[in-house]
């Protein structure tokens, strides 16, 4: 079985234990990850804190190294995307997406101006806003998007003259792993640590006391004890916690031109995304349309092993994830549920469950108001937009939103009512690397990406210098 590194110190250590990664599409170990010791912990915080004295004076060579890390990652993408597949269950095509994604990423990040404000300039006094860095970063990903989500972290945290210790999921620890190794040909050694392992490695990295900073991308109910950890030191946090994301499809939208994309949307990942739609919203008289034409998208959906190049959707990511899946969906027909399509896992050792539609179900069904992060897909009929908003909204999570229309300024208008981080019309999931990407209510505190995350790896100073008159 292969057995992955961690890099710590610009060094690989391979850990005194080790644990299983399963292949999703087998059901069965491929590799082993080491299961990083307390020591190894302490080795990587320590080398992150020391390398941040000189990582962070020299702004030149911090934009120079994040173009060479995005160049290498790219040059190694057949390397990668293979390892992704093979722990994540994603197609190979869209694996070589996820770390295309990536490098784009950290190009982008590169090229950021940090900002920097004159407030005041003139014969009595100058006054400036810089942004200086915090310290040592800690980050913590999950296993849909394990490459990509890291990425988000990285550049902007290394750009800003922070340095870093990054564990991935233990579901998915291998690629990340593996671009730990390739870093350490673009990198000094201590500015990117990546270390693996099993529980409690996440709330033993959030209770040390050398980070200053917690980027965290996860669950609800992690992301509060990750925020509760934080608040004994007064580390700073950036929580990304999900979402239950709904679509409001208008009265004059076309139910066989949406379909298409609404489907490509709830089932990308395999729905396995923060951002997927997770609820549509249709008028009355266009229900049994739509319902009818993401039907038979479902059951025309190619489901298989990633490797296999006709697949579309590989399968469910881990086996406690199907089970809830499984669960929700049975709790959904004994609530008397219509299983438009799918409705039952695949065939074979592994994780696989087919792109499923569900109608005639209430909105306290738990498929509907809790977020399924799987290939399931409510579709629910309204009888005015404003009932339509009010269930939107009526959610604990905030994160992204849809509305589709033929009239794009009406849509636009119905958009603004909806209380989340983004809306989207006649689209969904549009995001850039330059924009803001964050939610409200329990879908998380802080944005990554753009200007403002970049600004929130930095601490404020005001600087103030009198000038003789």
């Amino acid at each position: 079985m292969p057995q992955y590194a961690m890099t710590i110190g610009g060094a690989r250590v391979t850990g005194t234990a080790t644990f299983e990664v399963v292949n999703p599409a087998t059901g069965r170990p491929h590799a082993e990850a080491p299961d990083c010791d307390e020591g190894q912990l302490d080795d990587a915080f320590t080398a992150a804190h020391e390398a941040y004295k000189s990582w962070r004076r020299n702004e030149r060579a911090r934009r120079r190294a994040l173009h060479a890390a995005a160049d290498l990652l790219t040059r190694r993408t057949g390397q990668l995307a293979p390892v992704l597949t093979a722990e994540q269950g994603k197609p190979l095509k869209d694996a070589a997406y996820e770390i295309g994604g990536a490098a784009w990423w950290l190009r982008y990040a590169a090229d950021l101006p940090i900002p920097h404000e004159v407030m005041r300039d003139d014969p009595a006094a100058h006054v400036e806003v810089v942004r200086r860095p915090m310290g040592v970063v800690a980050a913590i990903t999950p296993w849909n998007f394990p490459l990509m989500l890291a990425c988000w972290k990285i550049g902007p945290a290394l750009l800003a003259g922070n340095t870093m210790v990054l564990k991935p999921s233990p579901w998915t620890p291998l690629t990340t792993l593996a671009f730990g190794e390739l870093m350490r040909e673009v990198l000094p050694p201590g500015v990117l640590n990546v270390v693996s392992g099993l529980d409690p490695l996440g709330a033993s990295m959030t209770a040390h006391p050398v980070p200053r900073k917690i980027s965290f991308t996860g669950s609800v109910a992690t992301g509060t004890k990750v925020a509760v950890a934080a608040a004994r030191d007064l580390k700073r946090v950036t929580l990304e916690l999900g979402g239950n994301d709904p679509a409001i499809v208008l009265d004059d939208a076309d139910p066989h031109a949406v379909a298409p994309q609404l489907f490509r949307y709830a089932f990308e990942n395999n729905g396995q995304l923060c951002s997927a739609i997770k609820r549509v919203y249709v008028p009355e008289r266009l229900h049994d349309d739509l319902v009818g034409a993401m039907a038979k998208l479902a059951a025309e959906a190619r489901v298989g092993n990633g490797f296999e190049a006709s697949v579309q959707f590989g399968p469910v990511n881990n086996r406690p994830q199907l089970e809830r899946i499984i669960d929700l969906v049975a709790d959904a027909r004994d609530r008397g549920a219509h299983i438009a399509a799918g409705g039952e896992p695949g065939v074979g050792p592994g994780y696989f469950y087919r792109p499923t539609i569900v109608t005639g179900v209430g909105d306290d069904a738990r498929v509907v108001a809790e977020e399924q992060f799987g290939p399931v897909l409510p579709i629910l009929p309204y009888r005015s937009v404003e009932e339509a908003v009010r269930r939107a909204n009526d959610t604990h999570f905030g994160l992204d939103a849809s509305v589709w229309g033929g009239n794009t300024e009406r849509a636009a208008e119905v958009a603004e009512g909806l209380e989340c981080g983004t809306t989207w019309i006649n689209t969904h999931f549009a995001v850039h690397p330059g924009r803001p990407f964050g939610g409200h209510k329990f879908s998380g505190i802080g944005v990554e990406n753009g200007r403002l995350g970049l600004e929130a790896f930095t601490e404020v100073q005001v600087r103030h210098s009198p000038l003789p008159r």
